[in-house]
């Protein structure tokens, strides 16, 4: 009987079911497990994998903080980052500028080998994730829907308050209003434009007087929600002001958690995990900026330039 109470326990959770295997081997039992469990249930004992690594792409160094979240929930996955610095900041280009620009990151990528995309970008989701997904074929993932998703089943059948946050081109595309209002009819939608804080936390003032005056002027006409998304993957540089400011009641949403979960699916659901931990590569169209300052501190490395390597494919963009 104890057997069997920690084989239903263990079978909910297909990745760690070889190492209960391993354990009951040991213990001269896995023989009684394995003949209750269905072959169909136990597929992802064999599943393939794929050791290519996934392509980021974002701005700047906003994508980071999809980065970091990635690699907390998959640490066996490599990633190839690309941050366009050199034509920062995407918020204020129009949306023809910013699918070229999409465009172009994701041939540059897909040249890297890589084995699908992660548009850790609020601005170039909005604009440009549906337009390209019609021209590349390999999976490419925006921000938008896992976090819309991740909402419409914790509010479900419920009338909340989402507020968001984003570039002006992101509000202005309306993105997320437009997933928020087709998976959740009931939901009341605020928005606000933050021009400023993606510039600032590109310069590494998050956490300064400065940064919270700007996230308090933003953040007084967009009180009383439920959850206030952060729509743009720069400002969870902020979330410790912005937290201060919304208050208790109020669900902070960083997309990156919401993204690296939907991935962690996606992988394996597609049999294309990696079992082989190597080298991130972080590949940057100017070097000479402040990320690698910003990097070492958002993630704990103080060896990031050792990853940092110029990418040279840029097109003018007119």
């Amino acid at each position: 009987m104890k057997c069997l109470k920690i084989f239903k326990k263990v079978t909910t959770d297909k990745l760690n079911l070889r190492k209960w295997l391993l354990f009951f081997n040991k213990k001269k039992q896995y023989i009684f497990i394995v003949s209750i469990y269905k072959y169909d249930n136990m597929k992802g004992m064999n599943a393939k994998v794929d050791n290519r690594p996934i392509g980021m792409f974002d701005s700047g160094v906003g994508g980071l903080t999809v980065f970091k979240e990635v690699k907390k929930q998959l640490p066996n996955e490599n990633i190839v980052y690309l941050g366009d610095t050199k034509r920062f900041p995407y918020g204020s280009k129009s949306k023809e500028s910013i699918i070229e620009l999409t465009k172009q990151g994701i041939e540059f990528l897909i040249g890297q080998n890589v084995k699908l995309i992660v548009i850790a970008c609020g601005t170039a989701t909005s604009q440009a994730l549906e337009e390209v997904k019609k021209i590349y074929s390999i999976p490419i993932i925006g921000i938008i829907n896992s976090t819309v998703e991740y909402l419409e089943h914790k509010y479900r059948d419920k009338e909340p308050q989402i507020g968001v946050i984003a570039t002006k081109g992101t509000i202005r595309s309306n993105g997320w209003q437009n997933k928020i209002e087709l998976l959740m009819p009931k939901a009341k939608i605020k928005t606000m434009g933050c021009p400023l804080l993606a510039p600032m936390a590109e310069e590494g003032w998050t956490d300064n007087k400065i940064a919270e005056l700007t996230v308090k002027e933003y953040l007084k006409n967009i009180k009383n929600v439920d959850a206030l998304i952060l729509g743009c993957t720069h400002y969870p540089l902020f979330q410790k002001i912005i937290k201060r400011e919304m208050g208790r009641g109020v669900e902070i949403i960083n997309t990156g958690e919401k993204i690296a979960q939907n991935l962690t699916t996606y992988l394996q659901e597609n049999n294309i995990n990696s079992e082989n931990k190597g080298q991130d590569i972080i590949y940057l169209t100017d070097t000479e900026c402040n990320f690698i300052h910003v990097a070492e501190k958002l993630l704990g490395d103080k060896h990031i330039s050792e990853k940092v390597q110029k990418a040279d494919y840029l097109k003018i963009i007119r």
